[in-house]
């Protein structure tokens, strides 16, 4: 938070391969921060400099399937969703399907 210096959450380029021109983003935020906004802008300032500085062609995130907020960031600033990595991710002993969302190069309009 600006205003009081307070970490809140963080978005990150969680994996970058230059070779082919893709990464993938990710983001995380305290839960009394959800819905005002920060994930959306924050999504949008590294999609754009993925863009933009980096000149990828495609960047990709991904949610739990019953993460309906995360859902609506990505389609939000852009992102198409693509289908569902079943059991995609190992969670506390469980395996669970994520939702995949992408934007490419030409469907990017800051």
């Amino acid at each position: 938070m600006k205003s009081t210096g307070k970490l809140v959450g963080t978005t990150d380029v969680v994996t970058l391969n230059t070779k082919h021109k893709r990464a993938k983003i990710g983001y995380v935020l305290a839960e009394e921060y959800w819905g005002q906004g920060f994930t959306t802008e924050a999504a949008e300032k590294i999609i754009a400099f993925e863009f933009n500085e980096l000149n990828l062609e495609r960047i990709q995130a991904r949610c739990f399937v019953d993460n309906i907020g995360s859902q609506r960031v990505m389609e939000k600033v852009g992102m198409t969703r693509e289908g569902t990595i079943r059991k995609g991710m190992l969670v506390k002993g469980k395996f669970q399907d994520l939702k995949l969302y992408s934007i490419l190069s030409e469907e990017f309009h800051p």
